[in-house]
């Protein structure tokens, strides 16, 4: 074979099985999106800004039911960030009936050191979190447009429970203190209480005097993450036991096999079997 013949054949051999694939039938894939959540939009005047809310509403979930349900407002909130995975938990949890039915509000953030945060005079803590401070605000958009939306725009219920982890757990803290009546159930997690050397820690005896007539159910966990976290975290609890009023029920649960990274899941699924102690049937009946 010369050299030539030897092209021609090699030319076929590529050719033939590209003119081969022609011949076969074509095969129609239908893809549709996996829908978990709706995404929503809310204008805040307290913010000055347009804030992303991602959804997440029950199975059978229906605007001209009569139905109403839980919500359940989550701090980091973005897609990318804890909604998807406590939007899961919740999801199994209400498929085995170990919790109602309820909605979830995960809040996207902007800026969360500024958000989740209150002014410090701490030098370093000013360096690190150059934008800090706003918690004020962010409370008052919780509580004036957040919630308010909310309730008009989504089939809810009296039962409002806030999740928060980090600086969130420290935002989520700051609000049991100062506007108890916000929420109903306090999911509070590694707490950055360490924040403007832990003023809140030392003010929260006297923020307790004006606690909420309201029943309020608070979970505080910690993991192994350093010794002033997890000392934190069991210290506010022991002053909420210590200085709470009687409708203050109070749990803290120490997962030393958790770190700061992997606290949240497991210390969330264990804080709804605390909340929800009974199967949804016992509850009903």
């Amino acid at each position: 074979m010369n050299f030539f013949s030897f092209i021609f054949s090699l030319l076929l051999f590529l050719i033939n099985p590209a003119l081969a694939q022609k011949d076969l039938p074509t095969r129609v894939i239908n893809e549709t999106p996996f829908i978990l959540g709706i995404v929503d939009k809310i204008q805040s005047a307290e913010l000055g800004e347009n804030r992303i809310l991602n959804i997440y509403l029950p199975e059978g979930y229906s605007s001209d039911s009569a139905i109403t349900y839980p919500v359940i407002y989550l701090l980091d909130g973005s897609a990318n960030e804890d909604f998807i995975h406590i939007a899961g938990l919740v999801q199994f949890l209400t498929m085995i009936k170990a919790m109602p039915q309820s909605i979830v509000v995960g809040i996207a953030n902007i800026d969360r050191r500024r958000d989740f945060t209150f002014p410090t005079c701490i030098a370093e803590d000013k360096k690190n979190y150059p934008s800090t401070g706003s918690s004020a605000k962010f409370i008052a958009f919780i509580e004036k447009e957040l919630q308010p939306f909310v309730e008009r725009k989504y089939k809810t219920n009296n039962s409002k429970t806030i999740i928060g982890q980090s600086l969130g757990g420290l935002l989520a803290t700051e609000i049991l203190l100062k506007e108890p009546g916000l929420f109903n159930n306090y999911i509070i997690v590694s707490p950055s209480l360490w924040w403007n050397n832990e003023s809140l820690l030392s003010n929260a005896p006297k923020l307790l005097e004006n606690q909420s007539a309201n029943a309020i159910k608070v979970y505080i966990s910690v993991g192994t993450e350093g010794k002033q976290m997890e000392d934190d975290a069991k210290k506010l609890a022991e002053i909420l036991e210590t200085f709470g009023k009687k409708n203050m029920n109070i749990s803290f649960l120490s997962l030393p096999n958790e770190s700061h990274l992997t606290i949240l899941h497991n210390s969330v699924y264990n804080g709804f079997e605390i909340l929800y102690p009974k199967k949804v049937e016992e509850v009903n009946k």
